[in-house]
């Protein structure tokens, strides 16, 4: 089952998808209150597009972003292959839909990178679980969209990886899907980044495990899961972003976001 947030004129609504221009209002204003809530009472089927969609999970509780979970990726990024997942955060405020575009002040825009990954949603709350597959309501895609010089200035990447509407997530959330397929990352319709989903150092389940005894997750909480090798910042030269670029992420089986940057 495939479920979205989909814009409806001012206000938003969960789905159940159809396919890829119909769905099925579901008895809650997105999924993220969908998970928390329960209650899959649908309501009548209506049409959207593609840039209907918003973020999957619009304003999730947590955002967990997990760096350094790719073998290849920790050593283009000069580092040793962690014990512990590394952790930092993202804030609400820097998702946006799809197929929106991102949007970065022209202060903010120097050294602007992708991260295509695949995201992981917490269906139930988990604390101190030691079975994190039975806490999963499915997975989606994201963009870890991030300013390296931000990043590089201290040894909290923080700063620099929650940009204000910067991160495509979505399209949808699908419950159904498991981690082995392939993710895509293109620029400008150029290859950048090509990995098997299930190439982790910390699977999904495991990061669950990890994470809920640090503390409880709640329903509608994202786990973004690490990036593949390939990214701009550790190329020769370097390929970050520019105004105009279109980073598309897609995962096969799974789902595709493809976001165009602006600099304002």
């Amino acid at each position: 089952m495939r479920l979205a947030t989909i814009r409806t004129g001012d206000t938003t609504t969960a789905a159940r998808l159809i396919d890829d221009t119909r769905a099925v209002s579901l008895n809650a204003p997105d999924v993220g209150a969908l998970l928390r809530d329960g209650g899959f009472e649908e309501g009548e089927e209506f049409t959207f597009s593609p840039t209907d969609l918003a973020p999957v999970i619009p304003r999730p509780g947590k955002i967990i972003c997990v760096g350094l979970n790719y073998a290849k990726h920790i050593e283009e990024m000069g580092h040793k292959q962690p014990d512990v997942p590394t952790l930092f955060i993202k804030f609400p405020e820097a998702l946006i839909g799809p197929y929106d575009d991102a949007e970065v002040p022209a202060f903010n825009a120097e050294t602007l990178d992708f991260e295509g990954e695949l995201a992981v949603v917490v269906g139930k709350r988990a604390r101190h679980v030691k079975n994190g597959a039975d806490y999963i309501a499915g997975y989606s895609v994201i963009n870890d969209y991030t300013q390296r010089e931000y990043q590089k200035r201290t040894q909290q990447w923080h700063q620099g990886k929650s940009l204000e509407k910067t991160a495509g997530f979505g399209p949808w959330l699908d419950t159904e899907w498991q981690p082995g397929p392939a993710i895509t990352t293109t620029l400008n319709g150029e290859v950048m980044q090509h990995s098997l989903t299930d190439d982790l150092v910390f699977t999904p389940a495991k990061l669950i495990e990890f994470i809920s005894h640090l503390y409880p997750l709640e329903p509608g909480d994202v786990i973004a899961t690490g990036t593949p090798d390939g990214v701009g910042h550790a190329r020769n030269p370097k390929r970050y972003l520019a105004d105009g670029d279109t980073v598309r992420v897609e995962i096969e089986g799974l789902g595709a976001i493809e976001n165009t940057t602006r600099v304002m």
